[in-house]
């Protein structure tokens, strides 16, 4: 009853009607993973510089239909944050306005179900940019893979500590680490990830 009232809420807040299908119930079997990349890890202040993003279907990671986007950062790029992403502003010279970029992100998400790594600091990101232009924050479902590695690693040691670290998940599922950290390859790291959680029952 609260997510139907909530739908409502943002349906009546919504101000481009033609984005009315973000709220639609999704009816099909795809999720879409997705990462950014930022100029910090401040949700208030700090910029988008890129989103990767990944289709799930079953048990398959269409690839083929990945998405990655950059974004002008509107501020100059610390050293700090470029020893982080590795995103230069020369790798920034044919990159889109926020608004460009989040409108095809939209288009490829759909009204999927959005997993994600601590994803509620991308979600939050996104949504500084998508707010102030629809009104609404994304109304899509979400599914955290570190709450899905967690439940399944209590059951196995209730009263222990959880080491919910993307590298530590990788190498307990035994993924490999892909070479380049950005955020379409963090996305399918990702992918990889909730696939073989599907899968087992504890860790």
């Amino acid at each position: 009853m609260f997510e139907a009232l909530l739908r409502g809420w943002k349906r009546r807040n919504l101000r481009d009607p033609q984005y009315e299908w973000l709220l639609n119930s999704y009816e099909g079997d795809e999720v879409v993973i997705f990462d950014t990349e930022t100029t910090g890890l401040n949700t208030k202040t700090d910029a988008v510089l890129s989103i990767g993003a990944v289709k799930i279907r079953g048990d398959k990671i269409l690839t083929s239909q990945s998405f990655e986007v950059f974004l002008k950062p509107g501020k100059e790029i610390s050293a700090e944050s470029i020893k982080i992403h590795h995103i230069r502003p020369c790798d920034l010279e044919q990159a889109l306005e926020p608004l460009e970029g989040v409108r095809k992100f939209l288009e490829f998400i759909g009204n999927r179900p959005l997993v994600g790594y601590y994803l509620e600091f991308d979600m939050a990101m996104v949504n500084r940019l998508i707010k102030p232009w629809l009104g609404i924050t994304l109304p899509n479902k979400q599914i955290e893979i570190s709450g899905i590695y967690f439940d399944k690693k209590i059951a196995l040691i209730p009263q222990g500590n959880i080491d919910l670290r993307f590298d530590t998940i990788l190498r307990e599922l035994n993924i490999p680490r892909m070479g380049q950290h950005n955020a379409l390859n963090d996305a399918i790291m990702s992918a990889m990830i909730y696939i073989k959680l599907q899968h087992v029952h504890r860790i």
